[in-house]
């Protein structure tokens, strides 16, 4: 070749590209695994992918600030006789203590109290920061069993069995070393400083037979007072709900692969489990089979940003939503503010890799004292309920939008979608057609 011919622009291999190249080059020097915290980054169908069909001359609008549009729900109302009743269609996910500080606790509790929802522990136990601001309070039971004891389960006002999580169906979780404080590892029966990892199947019972009888158990413990959830990895969804619904659930959670998590191993972020888009329809078909869709609720979690995501899973049939990272976000997590902090960890504000490591610059994932003060509960409380508010605000404009006088009207005749895959995921039509992929 001559010297004087110019070279073309050099390109990455779609296969082996410029992210792939440097995990090759990583494991190949370190000969571990990657551990991260956060949710799915690859790009996958999303609700994005839907569209509203807002009224017109088929449908008759409600007037935005004159006709009521409800928001209210009640989670639970199948054998408990306490059943929780929100003010609003979406309530905080469970994250423990120990992956988010005391600080950071406490304002979900104060937010999600304003906006009149429910916030739930997490792994690890019931901190007081958290039961003396939270007036809905759900007590997670994990197959770690730390910080478990039925003092904590009476004083809960609903119970949320975890089967499985979005960001890793079928693996236990991890809280690493530097986050296991002398608070943290007392409250979890831990030794100090040690990585904490946790079974991925519960000890007490081998399949759904089992776990009747452990939600009986729960029940007459909690003088079946407690609303009893069961959340799901989105992996079967199908099968997973009609189970929980045998099993005896009063709600059924099901969390997509974009739900976040405090950390595990990437390739389980990235590579396990179904999107959340995907998870929804089958789970409410296994609850229409048994005639039980609206008996027993379904709540949808994974990657829920705004009320429009909320609307859409309400149109699909879930009842309510949970938030986990959008809240953090709220709270004031991976804020500009502390660019420079992020850079000194070797990341950017918005890439959510710190989680996993307690060094968080914003004082919510983190363990340090020093960190941990630099969030004001009060402050990130109000930031947290303002965030509710507008996305519940922004569900009920669709909702009306689209004529109705409730969120829970929303329907899959609302929607079309934007891609064949998004049309086949959420069984609605591919935008200016009446094709439903499958059907």
């Amino acid at each position: 070749m001559n010297n004087n011919t110019p070279h073309t622009t050099p390109r990455y291999s779609n296969t082996f590209d410029e992210y792939t190249l440097s995990e090759i080059r990583r494991a190949a020097t370190t000969g571990v695994y990657d551990i991260r915290g956060g949710g799915a980054k690859r790009r996958v169908p999303h609700f994005d992918d839907l569209l509203f069909l807002g009224a017109s001359m088929s449908r008759y609008p409600l007037e935005g600030y004159r006709e009521h549009c409800g928001t209210d729900v009640v989670l639970g109302d199948r054998n408990a006789s306490k059943p929780l009743q929100l003010k609003i269609p979406i309530t905080i996910a469970g994250m423990s203590f120990g992956s988010l500080s005391g600080q950071a606790k406490e304002a979900l509790g104060r937010g999600a109290n304003a906006a009149g929802t429910s916030t739930t522990t997490g792994d690890g136990g019931m901190t007081p920061e958290e039961r003396g601001h939270s007036e809905q309070l759900v007590y997670q039971y994990l197959p770690s069993r730390y910080g478990m004891n039925p003092d904590d389960l009476r004083k809960a006002d609903a119970i949320e069995i975890v089967v499985g999580q979005g960001a890793k169906p079928g693996g236990g979780g991890m809280l690493l070393g530097q986050k296991i404080s002398e608070r943290v590892a007392g409250m979890r029966t831990l030794p100090e400083g040690i990585d904490q990892r946790s079974a991925c199947r519960h000890p007490d019972w081998t399949g759904p037979d089992d776990l009747e009888i452990k939600i009986l158990e729960l029940r007459e413990i909690t003088h079946w007072e407690k609303p009893i959830f069961i959340k799901v990895g989105g992996a079967r969804p199908y099968y997973d709900t009609a189970l929980a619904i045998k099993a005896g659930a009063d709600v059924v959670v099901v969390d997509g692969m974009q739900g976040g998590t405090a950390a595990t191993q990437e390739v389980f972020i990235e590579h396990v489990g179904q999107p959340t888009l995907a998870c929804i329809r089958p789970a409410v078909q296994a609850l229409q089979d048994l005639d039980m869709h609206r008996k027993v609720q379904l709540v949808v979690s994974g990657g829920i940003r705004n009320g429009a995501d909320v609307a859409k899973a309400l149109a699909m049939g879930a009842d309510a939503v949970s938030i986990g990272t959008a809240a953090l976000v709220a709270l004031g997590d991976n804020h500009p503010n502390y660019e420079q902090d992020y850079k000194a960890l070797g990341t950017t504000a918005g890439a959510y890799d710190d989680w996993h490591e307690g060094q968080d610059p914003a004082g919510i994932t983190t363990q340090d004292p020093t960190l941990a003060a630099r969030l004001d509960p009060e402050l990130a409380g109000r930031r947290l309920a303002n965030y509710l508010n507008v996305m519940t605000l922004e569900a009920q404009t669709i909702a009306r939008a689209c004529g109705k006088s409730h969120v829970h009207n929303l329907e899959p005749d609302d929607l079309v979608a934007l891609t064949v895959e998004a049309a086949a995921m959420a069984g609605v039509p591919l935008s200016g057609t009446s094709w439903v992929p499958g059907q």
